[in-house]
């Protein structure tokens, strides 16, 4: 599906008002992040048909599911999407197949794009078809939701906070799934979330929501950078930077990264080493990234590159947030100090090397 979603909304509820304008890809995962009350699940909820007093437009991969201006309004059963919700609210009485195949029939035949068992092999889930619901671990029923919402051929995949109630341990279990899941998919997946470690890992768009309205929206690249933003501020703020491996360095036991601003190393974590050339995506957090006015020598920092000063803005009481240009494209941040931005003479233009203490590997 090469066309994307526009949505232009506006809902009244109370005191709430959403106003929205969006333009999402047509495929790849666009989180929807914010703060409790900024309308992320709301937003849902328009997409899915499930506000019919909200007014605005809406295109889903070239066809129109809503126009006010045309009288025009699609109702939810009639719109070919997946929902997933923070529960899995799967049927007790049926087994995993039968729920999956209830998604399935439920779509008329000339609407089906995939057959019923589409995401048993995204999601790791063949082996458990004829166990039921309360046979399952918390991870394996959100899993078996996603299948369901595959299972009707979506032409949009909703997903609102699916991990949100699970522990730390099948969280781990179930992102692999939802990274393989958004990577194969030829259609918009649109993934409300409130933490900023899901969106590193999963997102390629954002739209971030203040207060019912569109504070940015754009590549994930982009945002997570952007010191005018939340993403950029707090314990969590980072950048997220595209490489391509180069192999393993075997006396070592480091994994070597390229990107156009140098070469990474990080300790070679995978049980088998990814091929050369494997696209992967590295998140550094600013918080490991200090500043020297020249190469440091005879440190044990293996990563210090050369770097330019973009901009510095306030970062609370005593620290300010140093963007850094690395290359064309890559931009890294930095907090420090303000006495030692101030001994250092810290200002946009400075050439500067970023001694990057710490990098994961994200994806």
């Amino acid at each position: 599906m090469t066309s994307g979603l526009t949505l232009q909304t506006r809902l009244a509820r109370g005191a709430f008002t959403l106003v929205l304008d969006l333009t999402l890809p047509g495929r790849g995962l666009t989180a929807l992040f914010g703060a409790s009350g900024s309308g992320k699940t709301t937003c849902l909820r328009v997409l899915a048909g499930l506000e019919p007093t909200t007014s605005g437009r809406l295109s889903v991969g070239g066809e129109l599911w809503q126009d006010s201006a045309q009288g025009l309004f699609v109702p939810p059963h009639r719109r070919a999407l997946g929902y997933v919700f923070q529960e899995a609210s799967l049927f007790d009485h049926l087994s995993v197949q039968d729920n999956i195949r209830f998604g399935y029939r439920r779509t008329p035949a000339a609407q089906r794009r995939y057959g019923w068992d589409h995401g048993l092999a995204l999601l790791g889930i063949g082996h458990l078809l004829r166990r039921m619901p309360h046979e399952l671990s918390g991870g394996e029923r959100q899993r078996v939701a996603m299948a369901r919402a595959l299972a009707a051929s979506p032409r949009v995949l909703l997903m609102d906070e699916p991990l949100a109630a699970l522990d730390a341990p099948r969280k781990a279990e179930i992102l692999p799934w939802l990274e393989q899941l958004h990577q194969t998919l030829d259609i918009p997946v649109v993934y409300v979330t409130h933490s900023v470690d899901e969106v590193a890992r999963l997102a390629d768009h954002v739209v971030l929501l203040e207060q019912g309205r569109v504070l940015a929206q754009g590549p994930v690249l982009e945002l997570m950078t952007r010191a005018d933003l939340p993403l950029a501020h707090g314990d969590s703020a980072g950048a997220l930077v595209e490489a391509l491996t180069c192999g393993l360095q075997s006396d070592s036991g480091l994994c070597e990264l390229r990107f156009d601003g140098g070469t990474l190393l990080l300790p070679q974590t995978r049980a088998t080493p990814l091929p050369d050339r494997t696209p992967v995506r590295v998140r550094i957090q600013a918080r490991d990234v200090s500043l020297s006015l020249a190469l440091p020598q005879q440190t044990s920092v293996l990563n210090c590159l050369p770097a330019t000063v973009a901009d510095v803005s306030e970062d609370g009481p005593g620290q300010v947030l140093v963007g850094l240009r690395l290359g064309l494209e890559t931009r890294l941040l930095s907090r420090i100090s303000r006495l030692s931005c101030e001994r250092l003479g810290i200002a946009p233009g400075l050439p500067v090397y970023a001694q990057i203490k710490g990098v994961a590997m994200v994806r």
